[in-house]
């Protein structure tokens, strides 16, 4: 919007250098241009101002599709006035002279005319179109038609409009008809899904398994080394007993030797002191004869009295023990002088107890 200032009845205009402004004063052109800016009177001027920079319009409108289901087209077009004097001629671009502001609303002219062209030529192709073919590749048919559309419009290049620009944003169905188209991908989803959770499953249970086989391959192994192992420790076992038992073998076929030599000995050592003791006895009974033998000679060479004497001997040796005895000297007398006049007599033989004396 210009900016106009007022002084003494006059009115001073400052456009903005994207705004076409054109000025009349009796049917004639006064002032056009861009960016311009000047002083007139409010009561001999009209004056325009078009805007000569690109615009956006955004536009919303609903279709039915081939199969009869509603379609809501959302799309924005980007236009601009290239022949702003025409465009003034043909809309009222006219401004209040002492606010600056539109006195009618031309850029809703413009974007209604473009809104109704837009729709039209999408409603033709939309209604040609199924609704799965229209929501999958109906974006850029519908674009390429519309602008194809706009292009082709003669009223537009009338009142000096050119179309840049053309975008569809959006094709949406109902909400039920929405949910209902994603109802099928959801499932080819969730089916998706619960094969990949599935597979997972089956790739973490074989895992599993190859984990348990590890582990039962690992037992087996740990299980025969052990087999070993206690077979390596029966044969150690069964070497030492062996060993053991030839060792036990020797020492017991030396103790028999040594107990074979040692009663060998021992039987010799017996035999010849069996030997030495019936030698010694020999010369025993040999000596013990001959003293016998001398005893006799002895006592058949005394007398009667000598033999007497020697038996009483004998005799007081076997009697019990006496405490006293008194003798008188008249049988000591007697004693003495018979002893003394007896021959002498050899002792008995070592041995001969109760022999006669």
């Amino acid at each position: 919007m210009a900016d106009i200032t007022r002084r003494l009845g006059f009115r001073h205009l400052r456009a903005a250098p994207t705004s076409h402004i054109r000025c009349l004063r009796g049917g004639r052109t006064v002032h056009e241009g861009t960016g311009l800016a000047f002083w007139f009177r409010p009561r001999t001027a009209a004056i325009s101002e078009v805007p000569a920079e690109d615009r956006e319009l955004a536009m919303l409108f609903h279709a039915r599709t081939a199969d009869f289901q509603d379609l809501t087209v959302q799309a924005a077009v980007t236009y601009r006035i290239t022949e702003p004097a025409v465009a003034a001629a043909r809309l009222d671009f006219g401004i209040d002279p002492d606010t600056g502001a539109w006195r009618a609303e031309p850029l809703q002219q413009i974007g209604t005319l473009l809104t109704e062209t837009a729709q039209q030529h999408a409603l033709e192709l939309v209604a040609r179109t199924p609704l799965a073919a229209a929501l999958a590749d109906g974006i850029g048919a519908v674009r390429r038609r519309i602008a194809d559309g706009l292009a082709a419009e003669a009223r537009l290049a009338e009142i000096g409009l050119a179309v840049i620009a053309v975008r569809v944003t959006a094709l949406r169905p109902e909400a039920e008809m929405e949910r209902a188209l994603r109802t099928p991908a959801r499932e080819q989803v969730q089916q998706d899904a619960d094969r990949a959770t599935y597979e997972r499953r089956a790739v973490a249970v074989e895992r599993e398994r190859a984990i348990a086989e590890n582990e039962m391959a690992n037992q087996i192994e740990l299980a025969r080394r052990e087999e070993e192992l206690v077979a390596r420790q029966g044969a150690n076992a069964r070497g030492r007993a062996e060993q053991e038992a030839g060792a036990d073998a020797v020492r017991a076929e030396a103790e028999a030797v040594r107990r074979t030599r040692l009663a060998s000995a021992e039987a010799d050592a017996d035999r010849l002191l069996a030997a030495a003791r019936a030698e010694a006895e020999r010369a025993l009974g040999e000596a013990r004869a001959a003293a016998r033998q001398a005893w006799l000679e002895a006592h058949r060479e005394a007398g009667p009295e000598v033999l007497h004497a020697l038996a009483l001997i004998g005799l007081a040796e076997h009697l019990p023990r006496i405490d006293s005895i008194t003798l008188t000297p008249d049988v000591l007398t007697g004693l003495l002088a018979r002893l003394g006049a007896a021959p002498a007599v050899p002792a008995a033989p070592a041995g001969e107890a109760g022999a006669p004396r």
